[in-house]
């Protein structure tokens, strides 16, 4: 359960938001500019808000109320950009193991072997990232977050930079994610299709402000999203 309520002064807007996500996976839809990004760096504690509260499961991450503002690496959440962002010296196994070994071994949910069966990483262990497609780097980016155990986990456009074949190869491991690991995942995406295949639950952003929030199909006929949605591609066939 992720509360947020918060306000962020911005260059050409301010972004309010108050939401509840019960959901085990929420997406984040809207044009560029409209806020998914900072959204996802306030709840991570990367930036912090000009006031407002943000509670996950019963923690305060952030209150301005309470002057309570916890750093990210307090936060255990996981954070998957959509550049890569591997460590160039490190080989693929050392990438994945890099925060597992930060870790105290009794916050350790999973072993660097079930992440690796998971998202069939093993042909790659000994490779570097300059050696990978881009495909193979945003598999390991995944691995690496999980294997913080994190207690949430942020994607932003992680399969943006990819083509159209190497996203419908990435999909079923972040299925398998949903499905298996019992992880919350918030995921920002341009791509309807690519939501879809994760999950019904939608967050709408525009300049800011949470134009509709719930089940893809009951808010996709609301006529302030419908024009969002057909601008990014999706028709009724």
């Amino acid at each position: 359960m992720l509360k947020i309520n918060i306000q962020k002064k911005l260059p050409t807007f301010t972004l309010q938001i108050n939401v509840t996500c019960p959901y085990s996976v929420t997406a984040i839809f809207g044009p560029s500019g409209s806020g998914k990004t900072t959204l996802l760096n306030l709840i991570s504690g990367l930036d912090h808000p000009d006031e407002g509260e943000i509670i996950f499961d019963n923690t305060v991450l952030y209150s301005s109320t309470q002057n309570i503002n916890l750093a990210p690496e307090k936060r255990c959440m996981g954070y998957v950009f959509q550049n890569d962002l591997l460590f160039p010296p490190l080989t693929v196994h050392q990438n994945l193991v890099y925060g597992y070994n930060l870790k105290d071994p009794e916050q350790r949910k999973f072993e660097p072997t079930t992440i690796i069966d998971l998202l069939e990483l093993h042909p790659l262990i000994d490779r570097y990232p300059r050696n990978l497609s881009g495909g193979e780097k945003q598999r390991v980016a995944l691995g690496r977050a999980i294997l913080t155990s994190p207690q949430l986990l942020i994607m932003d456009e992680p399969l943006a930079a990819l083509d159209q074949t190497l996203k419908d190869r990435i999909i079923p491991y972040l299925r398998n994610i949903r499905t298996h690991l019992n992880i919350p995942i918030l995921y920002v995406s341009h791509s309807v299709a690519e939501i879809l295949q994760l999950t019904g639950q939608v967050m709408v952003l525009q300049n800011g402000q949470i134009l509709a929030h719930g089940d893809f199909f009951e808010i996709a006929h609301q006529t302030n999203v419908l024009p969002l949605l057909e601008a990014h591609g999706f028709e009724n066939v």
